[in-house]
C-alpha cells in the first residue's frame, strides 16, 4: 500500500460488529447499540450519560452545542470569538448557529488560541469563546476557561482533534462547559463519521439530545428503549444529527482499542519524527505541554525560511504525501476574504506541513520520511 498521509485503522473486529447490527439486530437507525456506546464514553470520560450526546458529524456537535447555549442565553445573533487556523467546520458550525465567528490570532509556537488577542475583540455582542485543541493540543486550556469566567461568556471547546488526550491530569472531556468531538474516519478513534457533545449544563444537554432528533421532546430516550414517539411535540428548532447504530458499533470497538492500541502507536511514531528530525535547520514542531498526556491526530510542523513548497514538492516526487492544516479561515471570502489582519495564523499557513501520521504506519515508514525530509532540506534553497 502506498504511504498514507492519514487513514482509517479498521478491521475484522469493527465488520463484526456492523455485521451483528444489520444481521441480529436489525434496526440501522439510531437505538440500542447508540445507547450502549454513549454510555462506554461517558464511563470512560468520567462523566453522567445524561451528559454524553452522539450525533452524526463533529460539525454537527459543535452547531448544536452552540444552539442550545445560544437559546439559554437568548443570544441570537451573538458573536463567538474563533481562533483563525482550524478547520472550516469550526467557523461554519458558528453561521450555522445564527451566530458570528469573530476570527482571531494564534500563538506562533503552538497553533492554538492567542487569548491576548481574543480579549481586544470582545465586545458586548460576545457569548462565547471557541477553543480548537489544534494537533491535539489542548494549550492552557485553563487560562481559557479562566477568561471566560472572568468575561461572564460560554466556553465551546473544538477538541474534534483530541479524543484520548489528557490535560492538567483530567481527559479532555471529562472537565469544561461544552466540548465537542470528532469521530470521522481518519481521528483518533472513528464511528465511520460522527461526532459527540459532552455537555456540563443539565439544560444544554436536553436541548442539545432533542435537536439531534428534530427537537422532538425526549425522543432519544425512546428509541433506546425501542420506541417511537407516535404523538411528538416540537418547540424549537431541530435537525437530522443523530448518530446510527452501525456508526455506533463501528465506534464502540474503536474505544476499546484506542488506550491499548491507537493512542501508544500514534505518541510512538510522533516521538520518533521528534527524535529524528528535531534540532534540524528548516524544521521546527510545534510546542505542546510536557505534563500533557497528547494522543495526536495530525503532526504538523514549521517549514521555515520560505521552503514549505519546494519542501513538499520534493517529498511528493518520491511518495511521501503532506497537508496543510489549515487555511486560516479569516482568509476565506465567506469569512472576511482577508479583511483583518492576523499575522501569527498567516505565518502559520505560509509555514506549516503536516507529516504523515496514523497507527497503520510503522517505524521503518517514518525513518524514510525523516530521511527524505533531511536530504530535501540539505537541498532547498532558503529565500
Amino acid at each position: 500500500m502506498a504511504l498514507r498521509l492519514s487513514r482509517s485503522i479498521v478491521g475484522k473486529a469493527e465488520a463484526d460488529a456492523v455485521s451483528r447490527v444489520l444481521l441480529e439486530d436489525g434496526y440501522l437507525g439510531m437505538g440500542n447499540e447508540v445507547r450502549l456506546f454513549e454510555e462506554e464514553l461517558a464511563a470512560y470520560l468520567g462523566v453522567l450519560p445524561t451528559q454524553v450526546i452522539a450525533v452524526n458529524t463533529g460539525t454537527a456537535a459543535l452547531h448544536l452545542a452552540l444552539e442550545a447555549l445560544a437559546a439559554l442565553r437568548d443570544a441570537a445573533g451573538g458573536e463567538v470569538l474563533v481562533p483563525s487556523l482550524t478547520f472550516l467546520a469550526s467557523f461554519q458550525a458558528v453561521t450555522a448557529a445564527g451566530l458570528r465567528p469573530v476570527a482571531c490570532d494564534v500563538l506562533r509556537e503552538t497553533g492554538t488560541l492567542d487569548i491576548n488577542d481574543a480579549e481586544k475583540r470582545l465586545t458586548v455582542k460576545t457569548f462565547a469563546v471557541m477553543p480548537v485543541d489544534y494537533a491535539s493540543n489542548p494549550w492552557h486550556l485553563d487560562e481559557v476557561h479562566d477568561f471566560a469566567r472572568r468575561k461572564g461568556i460560554r466556553v465551546v471547546e473544538d477538541a474534534a482533534h483530541a479524543f484520548g488526550c489528557v490535560h492538567g491530569g483530567r481527559k479532555i472531556g471529562s472537565f469544561g462547559d461544552m466540548v465537542c468531538f470528532s469521530f470521522d474516519g481518519i481521528k483518533n478513534i472513528t464511528s465511520g463519521e460522527g461526532g459527540l457533545v459532552v455537555a456540563f449544563d443539565a439544560q444544554a444537554a436536553r436541548l442539545v439530545s432533542d435537536a439531534r432528533l428534530l427537537s422532538v421532546e425526549n425522543d432519544a430516550e425512546k428509541r433506546f428503549a425501542g420506541i417511537r414517539s407516535w404523538d411528538p411535540d416540537v418547540k424549537r428548532q431541530g435537525w437530522r444529527y443523530h448518530m446510527s447504530n452501525i456508526m455506533a458499533a463501528i465506534g464502540r470497538v474503536q474505544l476499546a482499542r484506542l488506550d491499548t492500541e491507537f493512542a501508544p502507536a500514534r505518541r510512538a511514531l510522533a516521538a520518533l519524527y521528534k527524535e529524528r528530525l528535531s534540532g534540524l535547520d528548516g524544521i521546527v514542531f510545534l510546542q505542546t505541554d510536557p505534563d500533557d498526556n497528547i494522543v495526536p491526530h495530525i503532526l504538523p510542523a514549521r517549514i521555515t525560511d520560505g521552503r514549505k513548497d519546494p519542501v513538499k514538492q520534493a517529498l511528493a516526487r518520491v511518495g511521501i504525501p503532506t497537508g496543510v492544516h489549515y487555511k486560516p479561515n479569516h482568509l476565506l471570502s465567506f469569512f472576511g476574504g482577508g479583511a483583518v489582519r492576523l499575522p501569527a495564523a498567516e505565518q502559520l499557513h505560509a509555514e506549516l506541513v503536516s507529516l504523515p501520521l496514523h497507527p497503520g504506519l510503522s517505524r521503518q515508514d517514518v525513518e524514510s520520511v525523516c530521511k527524505a525530509i533531511r536530504e530535501t532540506l540539505a537541498t532547498v534553497s532558503v529565500t
